[in-house]
């Protein structure tokens, strides 16, 4: 039997970590259900399918923008469900999971991460891909057309630390190469990176075709052929330790289902 958890002082922390990371998600338009919600966590249900809860769910940084889309469409479904959603890097996510942080469900950018609390969560399934392409400032002025252009010293480079997903996808395909980057820093998730080309902090970063795009008006995606590129994987699973075991495990199948994925794929995601 795996022990039951206590709320250790360590635990206390954690859940006070968390909190300062949930993004608040309410459902756009139309009848959203009784204000009041269930009385608890996990109680009540809708006419049909799960019951209603309050859902916390840590999802990988790459996932922000089409998570607010897919969050908002969930709701709409499912009266009286709301959605909570903590996004950072998968290795912060992980740790979070592993320091018994109190959540619902997960979804990493990388099965590996994934892979570090299999004893926590329950059978993970991939729901979408992704891919890595260059951003650059808008109009790409610097004229950078390949990998190879990210070795050139004079470029000031950003890409994601070593422990992040899209930072071990980057030294994957730069190590294929043998391409020598020395970036001007190296961030704690992607959209950190995509942030500093943004404001000019940077000439050029790895980042994933999908952030690209929900930046497309500040930058340029140079995109990388496939031969060159690497496939992201992104792995969703419920937590073990989640109080709304039926509500997480439903979110999660969802990701899976028509609806879901059409979402993913206008925002730039690729099949399972």
């Amino acid at each position: 039997m795996r022990p039951t958890r206590t709320l250790s002082g360590r635990r206390a922390l954690a859940v006070a970590a968390t909190a300062g990371l949930l993004l608040p998600l309410t459902a756009c338009g139309g009848d959203s259900g009784p204000k009041d919600g269930p009385s608890k966590p996990g109680t009540g249900s809708t006419a049909s399918g799960p019951p209603a809860a309050r859902l916390t769910v840590l999802a990988a940084a790459s996932l922000t923008d089409v998570f607010k889309t897919a969050g908002a469409a969930y709701e709409k479904a499912h009266p009286g469900t709301r959605i909570t959603f903590s996004f950072a890097g998968s290795q912060e996510l992980v740790a979070q999971v592993a320091q018994g942080s109190p959540a619902d469900a997960l979804i990493t950018a990388d099965t590996k991460s994934m892979d570090k609390v299999r004893a926590d969560t329950g059978t993970p399934t991939v729901i979408a891909r992704n891919r890595l392409v260059i951003a650059t400032a808008e109009g790409n002025p610097l004229k950078v057309d390949e990998l190879k252009d990210l070795a050139d010293t004079r470029l000031k480079v950003v890409l994601a630390a070593p422990e992040v997903p899209a930072g071990k996808y980057s030294a994957k395909i730069l190590d294929a190469q043998k391409i020598t980057v020395k970036p001007v820093s190296q961030e704690p998730n992607v959209r950190a990176v995509l942030s500093k080309v943004e404001l000019g902090e940077a000439d050029a970063g790895l980042v994933y075709r999908t952030d690209a795009e929900s930046a497309k008006d500040k930058v340029d995606a140079v995109e990388i052929p496939d031969a060159q590129n690497a496939v992201a994987a992104y792995p969703a699973a419920t937590i073990k330790d989640s109080e709304n075991a039926a509500a997480a495990a439903a979110f999660v199948a969802w990701l899976s289902s028509p609806e879901a994925q059409k979402i993913l794929l206008d925002a730039g995601f690729q099949k399972p």
